[in-house]
């Protein structure tokens, strides 16, 4: 058979399975039906409604089927279905002139819809028998050139001329270079080479030896034991091994050659390059564990083995510091390639396997992502170079070329190795980030002070710590912007209480807690300020703790600011609606963004202009020649000749402005506490561009606060109050409540009943002032029945209790009511004496004088006695009510007048009430002064007491002891006060002091 009607044969039997398949027909080619479905499928075939075929689409569609195989491995597959589309293609159809027309792409495309996976399929192509064609014998040219005569020459052997052949062996003549002076250096191995070349060796898919024809020519083999030499030079620098290992042979009778397993410098190059980009599997390197080494027997031909070998673990060090570091990304990202040995995979990550690593590692590991990003980019443009350039390429220019890299891999590594690896395994998240933190601040401070030296470390540190304290910057924006604490891994500093309710009187004090890391990580020493919750106080004397460095300087603005808008969305303020509608008004920006625009704009601020610069430059060339000629004429007066010495010298104090006068002069000054010696340019940009920034929320968040605590809810009415109540500042309210009790005890009548205090309470406060009159109110307590033995201590059973609303109370809190009523009490106690006195009449004593001599004198020794009594409760009343309440109440005003923020408001309310409970004696540590006062008082009440009682319970005894007891306690507190005015220790006792030396020298 012809091809063409075998082709038209096997597209009829197609077109006839089709038939079967579609409508089910069975039979007979003879069959009526048969040929009817025949001449309807043909039909349709041939003149079909449908679009023609997309010979491009159909071309796409193979070249990714051929992409495919070849990206499965499947060389054979894909060798295969590009030989039989392109023979398909190029071959005639019946009927159909030419080749690759529309015909042959629809066959393409119906067999392509057709196919299921090619990939999948299992395909063996079977060899065809291709039909011979048959040579034409016959002999056309002796046909033609029957019965010519031809002349042949005299050399009838000798072969026809041919334009080609003389072309193709001028071309594989060499050019020779003997006129030119250029020799070409043969050696004897390159001459052997030359005589033993073959052919080419042609490589075709499917072969059995294919696999190894492509090892043989692409690379040679050199990571195979017993693998073969390559061809190299026989020049002397090429063999400086083999001349060394001859040297060592005739000089050392013990040298025994080794194995050696010999590479080429593109090959170290190459493996190099491999290794820094994170590769783990090489040849001349050796991955044991996480620990890079060298392999023994790698040597090159131009270089001896122990040169090789230091290069090599020069190299091998940063490799295993690249491996660390690209490890703990992996860990971190959750893409590690290789399991981790038992107790390490989670050394690096949180503490549990279901925890995702805290987002301050996250955005440390992000930074050391982009940095080893752009530097195996650098690494692939080597490798490119190396590959594709046709100039020599050695292992120490590539070096050369990736110190700076490597320099700052070593800087990476060493903050990894402080900051993340040398951290414990169960260490709490905010250990572990405030550690990461210090270590790259101190890092970036310790490199800053090196000057230009260090000028590309300190950029990459730099970007890593803007990378890595995002994170914080984030959780402090979101704090003091919106009130909200969000910190779901506990790796901030301050942690929230959440079993505290915002709306607690205690909310100031215990909802946060502030944690200072000790420098060797090995401890967490968490702190709570009792007071305000502000600072994180101080740890014992032998340690020394960080916390975060970079956030000290703002650390109480930012505890300040945050509580303040966490206290102001839950007051439902105006103060709060307006700041946060201004907040969203002028589209605010994040306190991160905030910084780095500020950082980009300082340093585009210090970029002069190139006219600026040269000048600048010129003149800092000219001030370092004569700077340098000063400090050489001072290092010679003392025999030192040192040029380089100078010129540090010089450098080193140039920008100090006075040096000159200085150094000039006689007496030589060095400051090395100058700023222009140590310029700490990272601390002065965190004070520029971040700082400003955290003080100015403070200062919105704070004053919105204090203004809503003042006006809406009236702190400073309460304040005013605490002080007219328990101070007795309002004389006229409190002196009716007072009174009225003490007539009870003079009249023998009972008085400590609750029902009666708070009428009496209610009664003088509701006249005046009706909305505290709900507010106030009295309670009695038990006190220790030998107390009761001093009528003095009756009123100790007193306790006054005012009502505070919230959030007022966070100010005015139980334990500073405690305080209040022990001034309260005092004042009572002074109270009652003085009014004891001050009731004393002489009308009934005026009555009982009489001739007799020692009845006059018992009188007048008792009104001298009531005289010096009331000296002494006068001089301490004064004492009390006018230089400790008043002048202390007239300063405590203006502080709270001044107060910034609700925490130095409450420190300046504690601050008060310790300074009149420590100047109203009630310091235990003066407490014998207050005992010897309560001794004087309790006789005012007993003279008081026989006052009344009529001059027949008067005994000269008793008076003798009362006027003994009074001298006695007076002395003592004379000589003890004498003694602490001229120590200066309590400076506000001195008017007391005074008074009653007054008071002593009369008596």
């Amino acid at each position: 058979r012809s091809r063409p009607e075998y082709a038209s044969i096997k597209i009829k039997y197609f077109l006839c399975s089709l038939l079967f398949i579609s409508f089910g027909l069975e039979g007979d080619e003879e069959d009526q039906n048969y040929q009817l479905a025949l001449k309807f499928a043909w039909s349709n075939f041939r003149f079909h409604r449908y679009l023609d075929v997309d010979s491009h689409k159909v071309q796409r569609s193979i070249s990714g089927i051929y992409e495919k195989l070849m990206v499965h491995s499947d060389l054979n597959k894909a060798e295969s279905w590009v030989r039989l589309t392109e023979e398909f293609l190029n071959s005639p159809l019946p009927n159909t002139d030419g080749t690759k027309t529309d015909v042959h792409f629809s066959v393409l495309s119906l067999l392509l819809l057709l196919s299921g996976s090619p990939s999948n399929t299992c395909f063996t192509e079977r060899p065809r028998v291709k039909e011979a064609e048959q040579e034409d014998s016959f002999d056309w040219g002796k046909y033609l050139m029957e019965g010519e005569d031809i002349d042949i020459g005299p050399y009838p052997d000798t072969p026809e001329w041919s334009e080609e052949e003389s072309e193709e062996d001028d071309s594989q003549e060499p050019i020779s270079r003997e006129d030119s002076g250029i020799q070409l250096d043969r050696t004897p191995q390159e001459d052997q080479d030359n005589t033993n070349k073959t052919g080419p060796v042609t490589w075709t898919v499917g072969e059995p030896n294919a696999r190894a024809w492509l090892e043989q020519h692409v690379v040679t083999p050199y990571w195979v034991p017993h693998a073969p030499r390559f061809p190299h030079s026989l020049h002397l620098h090429s063999n400086l091994l083999n001349v060394w290992d001859q040297h060592l042979y005739n000089t050392d009778p013990l040298y025994l050659p080794e194995e050696k397993a010999f590479v080429t410098e593109t090959q170290v190059i190459r493996e190099t390059l491999w290794l820094l980009s994170g590769v783990k599997k090489h040849f001349i390197f050796q991955n044991h564990d996480g620990k890079v080494s060298v392999r023994n027997n790698v040597v090159v031909t131009h270089l001896t083995s122990n040169c090789l070998r230091s290069v090599l673990e020069h190299i091998a060090v940063y490799g295993q510091a690249v491996f660390r570091l690209q490890r703990f990304i992996d860990e971190v990202t959750g893409y590690s390639s290789e399991p981790c040995p038992p107790g390490s995979s989670s050394s690096y990550g949180s503490k549990k396997g279901s925890e995702p690593p805290f987002r301050t590692y996250q955005a440390f590991v992000w930074a050391l992502n982009k940095y080893f990003t752009s530097f195996k980019e650098e690494l692939t443009t080597i490798e490119r170079e190396l590959i594709c350039n046709d100039e020599t390429v050695t292992l120490s220019s590539v070096l050369e070329r990736l110190s700076p890299h490597l320099a700052q891999i070593k800087v990476l590594h060493k903050v990894f190795c402080t900051g993340v690896a040398e951290v414990p395994p169960q260490t709490p998240n905010v250990v572990r980030a405030s550690h990461l933190l210090n270590t790259l601040y101190k890092a970036i401070i310790e490199y800053d002070s090196v000057g230009e030296a260090s000028e590309q470390a300190v950029a990459l540190l730099f970007s890593l710590w803007t990378e890595t304290v995002r994170p914080y910057l984030e959780i402090v924006d979101e704090w003091i912007v919106h009130g909200h604490l969000f910190d779901p891994a506990k790796e901030f500093i301050i942690q929230r209480n959440k079993d505290v309710p915002v709306n607690h009187r205690d909310f100031w004090y215990a909802t946060y807690t502030l944690y200072s890391v000790s420098e060797t990580v090995e401890n967490e020493e968490k702190l709570n300020d009792a007071a305000s919750g502000s600072s994180g106080g101080e740890g014992s004397s032998n340690r020394q703790l960080t916390m975060v460095s970079f956030l000290k300087p703002v650390l109480k603005q930012i505890i300040m600011a945050g509580k303040s808008m966490q206290l102001l969305k839950n007051l439902d303020c105006k103060e709060a609606e307006q700041s946060d509608r201004s907040s969203r008004d002028a589209e605010r920006k994040s306190l991160y963004t905030l910084f780095l625009e500020s950082v980009q704009s300082r340093l585009c601020s210090q970029e002069s202009s190139p006219t600026d610069t040269v000048t600048e430059q010129q003149a800092t060339r000219r001030s370092l020649v004569k700077m340098h000629s000063i400090v050489a004429q001072h290092l010679e007066i003392d025999d030192v000749h040192d040029p380089l010495l100078a010129i540090n010298f010089a450098r080193l104090y140039l920008e100090q402005s006075d040096f000159h006068e200085r150094f000039s002069g006689g007496n030589v000054i060095v400051d090395r506490s100058s700023q222009s010696v140590t310029c700490q340019t990272f601390e002065l940009t965190l004070r520029s561009c971040l700082y400003p920034h955290i003080e100015r929320r403070y200062i919105e968040c704070c004053g919105n606060l204090m203004k809503t605590l003042k006006k809406d809810y009236k702190l400073l009415e309460y304040l005013q109050a605490m002080r007219n109540y328990f101070l007795l500042e309002a004389g006229d309210t409190m002196y009716d409540f007072y009174t009225a009790i003490f007539d009870k005890v003079q009249e023998k009548e009972s008085w400590q009943q609750l029902s009666f205090l708070n009428v009496q309470l209610q009664e003088a406060v509701g006249q005046r002032c009706p909305e505290d009159s709900s507010r106030l109110s009295i309670f009695l307590e038990t006190i220790d029945p030998a107390r009761k033995k001093h009528p003095v201590n009756n009123l100790e059973v007193l306790t006054l209790s005012y009502k505070v609303p919230w959030p007022v109370d966070i100010v005015i809190s139980s334990e500073c009511q405690k305080i209040y009523n022990q001034v309260f009490l005092l004042l009572l106690q002074i109270k009652w004496a003085k009014y004891s006195l001050d009731t004393l009449r002489f009308s009934g004593k005026i009555n009982h004088l009489t001739t007799s001599e020692p009845v006059n004198q018992q009188i007048h020794r008792m009104c001298l006695l009531r005289v010096k009594l009331m000296h002494f409760v006068n001089s301490l009343h004064n004492y009390i009510m006018t230089r400790i309440l008043h002048s202390t109440g007239l300063e405590f005003q203006h502080q709270v007048q001044e107060a910034k923020d609700l925490d130095q408001l409450i420190k300046i309310h504690y601050r008060y009430l310790a300074t009149i409970h420590d100047r109203c004696l009630l310091r235990e540590k003066v407490s014998f002064v207050k005992e010897a006062i309560m001794k004087v008082l309790n006789l005012v009440l007993i003279f008081s007491d026989r006052w009344q009682a009529g001059f027949g319970a008067w005994k000269i005894e008793s008076i003798d002891k009362m006027e003994s007891d009074f001298k006695n306690c007076h002395m003592f507190l004379v000589t003890i006060l004498n003694k602490a005015v001229c120590r200066g220790s309590f400076p506000h006792l001195e008017s007391l002091a005074l008074s009653l030396m007054a008071g002593f020298e009369q008596c």
